[in-house]
């Protein structure tokens, strides 16, 4: 089998490996929080003020967002809404889930648990239901349920990692919450890890003052979603496959009365009515916000962003994203997939081409992040790939040198899996990373049972904003959607019994598309976006143009 490092790769791995003795005594003291905000500053994406601008129409007027982002939110509608017959109705419902990942399955469930009968209930998914970020979620979730944590330490850890942004009531309910949601998934049969006496191995995460991480290998988000979709089939709870939403409809008071879908084969529309609308739709990961590569999965182009903004939904945190600190550089055919967390968790340190640990491993995401992009472009110590991006090592078979032989392959198959593929052996060579779009911090402002401003509408999952302010943890984001699908499930739910169904209108969109007009907006595109664009050169070079601030 031929070496998958090309040999002047592997004259710096050999750098690396003439440090590991020395490195793995070290206990990297942890930034200052003067230092890490000097850092941050001067290398992290969200702060190259010339990738966002203000908008100008919109509950948000006024607030800045990622200019990807922006094109698509201050775009006209993809439908013209004279040429829609809202009078003939596909599916009639009490409560209409937008997306069929992780926040939108435990939405449903609790909807269910709080009495509505499946066939009142509709999930219509992009693609299939559980392609999601939540279906490709590896490290774990956060649950503060050891006799040395609590729910406080846990809160004021996430506080701190969102820069004390985070929305304190939306925070609260997270870490609340948590304990019950492990109990809640140990009923359902989701397995996660545990040692010969059968209780739980918790790890620390970046940012994190206790171990309290539970996972299942590095599959978490996987185990969970097989548990939860199987759940759901096993109710027969009906789902709408390949049927995007395009808008959200409303009646003549603005309350949300369902959505339009499209069928993604043929193009055809579909018309649903429901009492309670909850949107589930995940992030805008394929936007590549200033060229990174992203470890999200394809259908993540922010359209729930889209269709609630239109409807009068304010934006809370959008001018913040997280770009994970280890994506995948080489080889370039996983190029920006996620190398989890839970590496280093486990023991393994980032190191630069001259075989240094340059930073603590578990250094909040940001923090963690910016001090990559300033090895490779400010100190000029990262290690170059074939096609000249960079990155710096990732010090996997330190895990077994710390904690024994076979504690990798153990604790992360599908980590050893993805790089088996292309002949590299993560227990014995490391693995070259560089920051990834991962997560979008930002979204839709909820309150703390997952409700809009806009009466009918509910929210829940990586679509909201609020809960993780500036800058998300390790593990929260499987925590967020099971605590904000549960709690927008349960208040979609009792909203049923208070309404009635509303005449269908479109007069959002329309005043929408006059808002556009008013502000002198003029462009050529149409929103949402649906599905990625990967045609084209300048799409295919785009890893090779990130911009770093100096």
């Amino acid at each position: 089998m031929a070496d998958g490092y090309p040999e002047y790769m592997r004259k710096s791995i050999e750098r690396l490996e003439s440090t590991r003795d020395e490195r793995k005594d070290i206990q990297f003291e942890r930034m200052h929080a003067d230092e890490s905000d000097d850092l941050l500053k001067k290398f992290h994406p969200d702060y190259r003020e010339e990738g966002k601008q203000k908008l100008k129409i919109g509950a948000s007027k006024g607030e800045k967002v990622p200019l990807e982002l922006l094109a698509l939110l201050e775009a006209p509608s993809l439908i013209d809404p004279s040429e829609i017959n809202l009078d003939q109705i596909d599916y009639d419902v009490d409560i209409l889930i937008i997306g069929g990942g992780g926040a939108g399955t435990v939405a449903a469930l609790w909807a269910m648990k709080e009495g509505i009968s499946p066939e009142n209930i509709l999930i219509a998914t992009k693609l299939r239901h559980g392609d999601s970020n939540s279906m490709m979620a590896q490290g774990g979730i956060q649950a503060a349920d050891t006799k040395d944590d609590s729910p406080v330490q846990h809160y004021l850890d996430a506080m701190g990692g969102g820069h004390y942004t985070n929305e304190p009531e939306l925070l609260e309910a997270l870490t609340k919450d948590a304990p019950k949601l492990i109990k809640w998934h140990e009923e359902l049969g989701i397995l996660y890890d545990r040692d010969e006496e059968g209780e739980f191995i918790e790890l620390p995460g970046g940012g994190t003052s206790r171990y309290r991480l539970h996972s299942s290998g590095d599959y978490t988000g996987m185990e969970l979603m097989r548990v939860m979709r199987d759940e759901a089939r096993n109710k027969d709870l009906p789902v709408l496959e390949f049927a995007p939403a395009v808008e959200l409809l409303t009646d003549e008071d603005g309350t949300v009365t369902g959505a339009l879908m499209m069928n993604l084969e043929t193009n055809e529309y579909y018309v649903v009515r429901a009492k309670s609308t909850i949107l589930a739709t995940g992030g805008f990961g394929r936007l590549h916000v200033q060229s990174y590569p992203t470890s999200n999965h394809y259908g993540a182009t922010g359209d729930g962003l889209i269709m609630g903004y239109r409807v009068g939904v304010p934006l809370k945190d959008m001018d913040s994203v997280q770009y994970h600190p280890t994506g995948a550089v080489f080889p370039e055919q996983v190029l920006g997939l996620l190398v989890t967390e839970k590496v280093r968790s486990l023991g393994a340190q980032p190191v630069n081409d001259e075989g240094e640990l340059f930073v603590n491993p578990l250094e909040p995401r940001d923090v963690e992040a910016a001090s990559f992009i300033r090895e490779c472009y400010g100190r000029e110590r990262g290690v170059e790939t074939p096609t000249g991006m960079k990155g710096v090592w990732l010090d996997s078979p330190l895990i077994d040198v710390l904690k024994g032989e076979g504690t990798v392959a153990k604790n992360l198959p599908a980590m050893v899996r993805q790089y088996k593929r292309f002949n590299i052996d993560i227990t014995k060579d490391p693995m070259l990373v560089f920051p990834t779009l991962h997560y979008q911090n930002g979204g839709l402002a909820i309150d703390k049972s997952g409700a809009t401003p806009v009466p009918g509408l509910f929210a829940c999952g990586e679509v909201t904003g609020g809960v993780h302010g500036k800058n998300r943890l390790m593990g929260n984001s499987l925590l967020d959607f099971n605590v904000f699908g549960k709690r927008a499930g349960i208040s979609a739910a009792k909203h049923v019994a208070k309404v009635s169904k509303g005449k269908l209108t479109l007069k959002h969109v329309e005043r929408y598309g006059k808002a556009l007009k008013s502000a002198g907006i003029d462009t050529k595109i149409a929103s949402p976006l649906l599905l990625p664009e990967y045609r084209g050169k300048k799409v295919l070079e785009r890893h090779l143009d990130i911009e770093v601030t100096l």
